[in-house]
């Protein structure tokens, strides 16, 4: 897809203590390349401290519409994500939607 028709946004929360990423991160950020038109995301990404818990995350959101709320994105998370980061990864979801909702 061109770049003229997709936008990038990041949305963050406060990692929760005793997280491997917060020796490196204060909070943590969902970053997004969203589809404009149906507002689709395309690819994701985030700061936790492994590649495979970015990678997980990433297969998570991928395909999900913000256009229809952080509902599902949320769901999912909660339903397959089990780390420290859970109530972390919700929260900058929610925010990944508040800044959809500005484009």
């Amino acid at each position: 897809m061109a770049l003229q028709h997709t936008r990038f946004i990041a949305g963050h929360s406060k990692l929760p203590q005793g997280m491997a990423a917060k020796s490196v991160f204060d909070t943590l950020t969902i970053t997004a390349e969203i589809d404009c038109k149906h507002g689709v995301i395309l690819e994701a990404s985030c700061t936790l401290a492994t590649d495979h818990g970015r990678q997980y995350i990433h297969d998570l959101l991928r395909g999900i519409s913000l256009s229809d709320g952080p509902e599902e994105a949320e769901q999912l998370i909660e339903k397959h994500y089990h780390g420290k980061a859970a109530n972390a990864l919700v929260a900058a979801v929610r925010d990944l939607h508040r800044q959809f909702e500005t484009l």
